[in-house]
């Protein structure tokens, strides 16, 4: 191997892009918005912790998520939380979420509601 096929291109994007044409797409979405942080008052995907949601047609669904810090009281247990919170949405076959650590996470990931709630704006 050498030093080109190990290193991402450059300008290539450091998240997967999500599957927003997918009919579960928004589903998805509104389920992940009832997972929060016990220290944060603002939903995930508005503080931008989820950073892929990757459908298939068969209905395998796969999220890359991030954590506000490594360190966070619930890394091992908020995983879990968004599989429960998406699995029982018609057409979800299986729930896989994997915890990824870059790009790492910033306060510019943030939805503006998610600013004006915490009182960023």
């Amino acid at each position: 191997m050498n030093a080109e096929t190990e290193m991402p291109m450059e300008g290539a994007p450091l998240i997967k892009p999500s599957s927003t044409d997918h009919p579960l797409y928004e589903p998805i979405v509104e389920a992940c918005r009832t997972v929060h942080d016990p220290e944060i008052p603002v939903n995930i995907f508005d503080l931008g912790l989820i950073y892929t949601i990757d459908i298939s047609d068969e209905g395998d669904v796969n999220i890359a998520m991030s954590l506000t810090a490594p360190g966070c009281p619930v890394a091992g247990e908020m995983p879990g939380w968004v599989a429960e919170a998406i699995l029982p949405i018609p057409g979800v076959k299986t729930a896989n979420v994997e915890l990824v650590w870059e790009p790492q996470w910033g306060m510019d990931m943030m939805s503006d509601e998610a600013r004006l709630e915490l009182g960023f704006m």
